[in-house]
């Protein structure tokens, strides 16, 4: 078979190593004789992992330990609903930047008062809202840090009066992130950090209890604070293919080295879409995402969509077809994807622009 390269915007490229691993764990996990499917999370061998995943995520992202690490079911759109029930009392903001921005806005204004207080629609969410000013009388300040769908990002800690969340489901573990700026950061583990089917939440602990709302168990973070994330039976698989994926990120060099890999990715794409005659990005140029580039085809060449669309695939170009919402292209740059994938999806781009010389 001919080589393919994957640009999925989820679930993510997995490293081989981590695949590898994991195909040995399904026939026999560490000695047991039992598959990883059918282990019990209450065996010794299944703590160990768990707790050396849990370390991994302190020590690649340098958290204090005023935080603490979950691993939950349900996907980063149920953690909109986690955010808004554990710290919505009386009033909290949002920057409203993309889909799933609005989406997790939405969910708060189903428990109590929420407000976009910047958003940039107005453009498509082709931008990052800027200039405004974070009131001190909200319970908290949501971001989503990386937008998927129009291949913008938010690339530094920003400074905030009020506790600040961040839902960083697909740019989490691709740059240094100073926690401790953090309330909650939470996000779905299947575009860096795994497979789909485990959300990651880092909770600082003294921001629960703060609201006088039932809590049920369930939805209550400090639940699976004390029970180590195994008040109920955890997605064992995911959690392990996340393990090996954190320890693949720890033996290249970290997070900081897999920054510089990833900006020279990004680097790499955007100079050929900047410098192609028949592509152009959509986001502003300072908001760049460095995990989802997005682009379309120049003004005057909109009929060579499909066809380029064609053209990658017979070059084994995967999942570069942009967000049904906005159509175009969308290459995601995941920790996984290797230079020389983006390379061949540069060269792929100029060789279709010499056909249309």
């Amino acid at each position: 078979m001919a080589k393919v390269h994957v640009f999925n915007a989820g679930p993510c490229l997995l490293p081989q190593p981590v695949i590898d691993a994991s195909i040995e764990a399904l026939k026999d996990f560490k000695g047991t004789g039992v598959s990883v499917l059918s282990i019990s999370h209450r065996t010794k061998e299944w703590e160990a992992t768990m707790n050396e995943c849990r370390s991994l995520w302190k020590e690649l992202l340098n958290i204090p330990d005023t935080h603490e690490v979950v691993f939950l079911g349900g996907g980063a759109s149920l953690e909109f609903l986690y955010v808004a029930m554990n710290f919505l009392e009386k009033k909290a903001a949002y920057l409203d930047t993309g889909v799933w921005a609005h989406k997790a806005l939405k969910e708060a204004q189903g428990i109590g008062e929420a407000y976009a207080l910047a958003c940039s629609k107005d453009k498509n969410y082709s931008y990052i809202p800027k200039g405004y000013e974070i009131p001190t009388d909200i319970d908290y300040f949501h971001i989503t840090t990386n937008n998927t769908i129009y291949g913008t990002e938010i690339k530094e800690d920003i400074d905030c009066p009020v506790p600040l969340i961040a839902d960083m489901s697909s740019d989490i573990l691709s740059r240094p992130v100073d926690v401790s700026k953090y309330a909650l950061i939470y996000g779905g583990a299947q575009k860096n950090a795994g497979p789909a089917g485990v959300i990651f939440a880092i909770i600082r602990k003294d921001a629960l209890g703060k609201v006088s709302r039932y809590l049920p168990t369930m939805l209550d973070y400090r639940t699976h604070i004390e029970k180590e994330s195994m008040f109920n039976t955890p997605p064992v698989f995911s959690i392990f293919v996340m393990n090996e994926t954190l320890k693949w990120l720890k033996g290249i060099g970290g997070v900081e080295e897999m920054n510089r890999i990833n900006n020279r990715k990004a680097a790499t794409l955007y100079a050929e879409i900047d410098r192609n005659s028949l592509f152009t990005g959509t986001a502003a140029v300072e908001d760049r995402s460095i995990m989802n580039v997005c682009f379309v085809m120049a003004p005057g060449h909109e009929d060579l969509q499909d066809e380029f669309m064609a053209f990658s695939k017979e070059r084994g170009m995967v999942g570069i077809k942009g967000h049904r919402s906005v159509g175009g292209f969308r290459a995601s740059l995941y920790n996984a994807c290797s230079q020389e994938d983006v390379e061949a999806l540069v060269a792929c781009m100029q060789d279709f622009e010499k056909l249309h010389k």
